[in-house]
């Protein structure tokens, strides 16, 4: 019982002691007055405003307990103490420093200011009051970061420095050490596929001797995690339903340098698929709900597949109105067989939803009219995710944005309705170029022009323009109402005089002069289709010399040196790409003609043309293009086609690595002089730009280039084809349109002009 006696009494004592460091015990008084002593930094208000008490109050030890803790609470102060002068509470506190500057070093492989935005969410950032628990749980936070990085050797130290006015710096040097390499990686259970072939689908890998040009053999923990769910993506689009990762070991060596891991896996069977069926409230014809899945009876189960059914079905339920559909998958193995399953696919379609509002963000400069009525889902419609998606696209081939978003916004208190924001990102559409440039085929430019495509934010293209150069002198206005009429019928109004020396592009050698207008007129036919048609008059002028060519002279004599011509012009167009600018996906098809009408001894010919250009992706970022060009021209009646009015090949619009327009006949004095049938094939591989995740500004690509121009009197010879191949880029820079391209011919032959280095400025082909 006396050792029992002790122990109280000690217990007792230690707590007197311990309550006696941070409150006093009071009699119970009434406050007339509450000074505040030892305050720096902090207003005398903030601590009023947390303060517990008022004047007027009654006081006693039960009170400056509270008062303690309230203000302890606020994380301000290291100390507090409170005193009794007759009627007056003194509340003497000491303040925490704050923190005045944070500096780091060291800090290699994570940016300073990623840095400073990560700690500043745990509470570490300057201005902040300075607290030690803080500090260490900063320091844990790096440690972590640099784990996940695969440097465990990565040593935190931290120095604080007091400054005046109760403030302190704190330098934080950080000592990354090498990143921890994965030494070996082993797969345990897989019999069907061997090692290599699964691991060559992990971003992590053992190092090799080219490991140094990436960071495959650094250790991440989240790159693991998307390696083995990658493997297991491998298996099960592969049939292997019952699949699973059993166990994951990574092991690291003491000197945390080398890393090996090792995944314990079972393969199970692999399944075919027996029978498809579809529950729950099916909206449609079972039928047409069946054309979206993607796998078949008998087929081999595949995760990859049914996640494409899945969406598909959904998209096709959108279509109708049932934003919220929901299609759930849930495989029924038969009892007894091992490697047969049957799908079920569950559909619940929601509630059927009518769009209420379709609203514009973004579009600063341009009118809310020209959006909308791009827009293909109404307002007050039934909703459709083909509709709305349509819009985005039409928004992004206007080639006033840089990027189109849309969203979808609940409507409140309403589960039948919702809202759609399209957000716009607008890029400088117009500009006003007025200097001396160099193009590498027309030699010294001076140029002025104001070009706007969206004029006044209207969706008008409007440009005047003057270009005078080695090759042509150019004055020119055009005119583009895309919307001349509710419906989307377009006018556009081009034009134009033009002095050209052809000597200077590589062609005979002559002069043309060439004063003209069209009027042209655009009918959409559907959602992709178009045609056009329009009238457009021209007067023409030849000027030879006594150094031209005998053909040029030849024809002057036989049809005159001035004519006015007038064409009917006609074309369709099929677009399905999905923007204007750097499309990745879609075809652009066009078939134009020309034909002039038989006015006196005018000139009497036509042109036809077709062209397409196919963007197919393939893997991640990778986009294959194909193009081609088919043109074609003759005379009719007695009139000879014109010189003037040649095809022309060889240059970086058509077949690199040739110089610009010398590919195919040439004249008297071995000029080229072009021909009446052009063919050109291109084939583009569109390369991702390293180290930047998308550009809309710079696109790289490695071609391959095939064509050659044929003249009146030759017929087509697959033999005579040109062909050249290298890498190009297209920049869309302040000033337009800048294209390089480094090409090799592959079959040259004597008396090709050839040209590695080839640069243009203007629209992309």
């Amino acid at each position: 019982m006396r050792i029992v006696r002790i122990k109280i009494s000690l217990i007792l004592l230690l707590s007197s002691l311990l309550f006696s460091t941070t409150a006093t015990a009071f009699d119970s008084f009434i406050i007339k007055e509450i000074r505040l002593e030892g305050l720096q930094r902090i207003s005398a208000g903030t601590v009023f405003n947390y303060l517990p008490i008022k004047t007027g109050e009654s006081f006693n030890t039960s009170s400056s307990q509270t008062a303690i803790s309230e203000l302890f609470k606020t994380g301000l102060f290291n100390d507090i103490h409170l005193k009794r002068v007759d009627d007056v509470l003194i509340v003497a506190v000491e303040e925490r420093p704050a923190v005045s500057d944070i500096g780091y070093t060291g800090n290699d492989e994570i940016e300073t200011e990623e840095l400073v935005k990560a700690l500043k969410n745990i509470g570490f950032a300057e201005g902040r009051v300075f607290d030690r628990s803080i500090l260490e749980k900063v320091k844990l936070e790096l440690q972590r970061q640099y784990f996940s990085l695969g440097h465990y050797a990565a040593q935190i130290q931290s120095t604080i420095t007091p400054q005046p006015r109760n403030r302190v710096n704190i330098q934080i040097d950080i000592t990354e050490g090498e990143p921890a390499k994965i030494h070996q990686i082993t797969l345990v259970g897989n019999q069907v596929f061997d090692d290599d072939e699964l691991i060559d689908e992990f971003e992590l890998s053992p190092s090799t001797f080219w490991s140094f040009f990436g960071s495959s053999d650094q250790y991440s923990k989240q790159k693991l995690a998307a390696d083995l769910e990658a493997l297991r993506s491998y298996y099960l689009d592969r049939g292997y339903l019952n699949f699973s990762i059993d166990s994951t070991q990574v092991f690291i060596t003491p000197n945390k340098q080398d890393i090996y891991i090792t995944i314990n896996l079972t393969e199970g069977y692999k399944y075919t698929v027996k029978e498809i069926k579809l529950l729950g409230n099916l909206i449609l014809d079972e039928e047409e709900l069946l054309k979206q899945i993607s796998i078949k009876k008998n087929g081999i189960f595949s995760r990859k597949l049914i996640t494409a059914s899945t969406e598909a079905i959904q998209e096709r339920l959108g279509n109708e109105g049932y934003a919220f559909a929901n299609v759930n998958m849930v495989p029924e193995p038969i009892e007894g067989e091992d490697t047969i399953v049957n799908l079920a696919f569950y559909i619940d379609p929601g509630r059927r939803v009518y769009v209420r509002r379709i609203n514009f963000a973004g579009n600063s400069k341009t009118r809310d009219e020209v959006l909308r009525r791009e827009m293909r889902q109404m307002e007050s419609a039934w909703y459709s995710s083909e509709k709305i998606k349509r819009s985005r696209t039409r928004l992004q081939r206007l080639n006033f944005f840089e990027e189109a978003q849309v969203e979808q916004l609940n409507v409140p208190d309403v589960a039948d309705q919702i809202d759609l924001e399209y957000a716009v990102t607008e890029r400088a559409s117009g500009n006003f170029l007025a200097g001396v440039g160099y193009s590498q085929a027309q030699g010294v430019l001076f140029n002025a022009s104001i070009s706007q495509d969206n004029f006044l934010g209207s969706g008008k293209r409007v440009g005047i323009q003057f270009n005078n150069s080695q090759v042509s002198r150019v004055y020119s206005f055009q005119y583009l109402d895309p919307y001349y009429t509710i419906d989307g019928i377009s006018q556009g109004i081009n034009m134009y005089y033009r002095e050209t020396d052809a000597e200077e592009a590589n062609l005979s050698r002559y002069a043309l002069d060439v004063f003209g207008g069209a009027l042209t007129y655009g009918l959409p036919l559907s959602e992709h289709n178009s045609v056009r048609f329009g009238l457009e008059a021209e007067n023409v002028t030849i000027k030879a010399t006594a150094f031209s060519p005998v053909e040029v002279h030849d024809y002057a004599v036989r049809s005159g040196d001035n004519f006015n011509t007038f064409k009917l012009i006609t074309g369709w167009t099929r677009d399905t790409r999905n923007r204007g600018l750097f499309p990745d996906r879609g075809v652009l098809q066009s078939l134009n003609a020309e034909v002039t009408v038989p006015i006196g001894d005018d000139l009497q010919y036509y042109k036809l043309s077709a062209r397409q250009h196919w963007y197919l992706p393939l893997i991640t970022d990778y986009v294959l293009l194909l193009k081609s060009d088919v043109s074609y021209g003759e005379s009719y009646g007695d009139a000879d086609f014109p010189f003037f009015e040649h095809y022309t090949a060889g240059g970086p619009r058509t077949i690199r690595g040739f110089k610009e327009n010398t590919l195919g006949p040439r004249d008297s004095n071995n000029s080229p002089a072009g021909g009446n049938l052009r063919m050109v094939g291109n084939a583009e591989l569109i390369l991702p730009l390293p180290f930047v995740k998308e550009s809309r500004s710079v696109r790289l690509s490695a071609f391959f280039d095939i064509g050659n121009v044929y003249g009146i009197n030759d017929d087509f010879d697959a033999s005579t084809l040109r062909y050249s191949t290298g890498v190009g880029a297209i920049w869309l820079s302040p000033l337009g349109a800048l294209s390089f391209s480094l090409a090799k011919p592959l079959n040259s032959e004597e008396g090709d002009e050839t040209q590695m280095f080839q640069f243009t400025l203007g629209s992309t082909f």
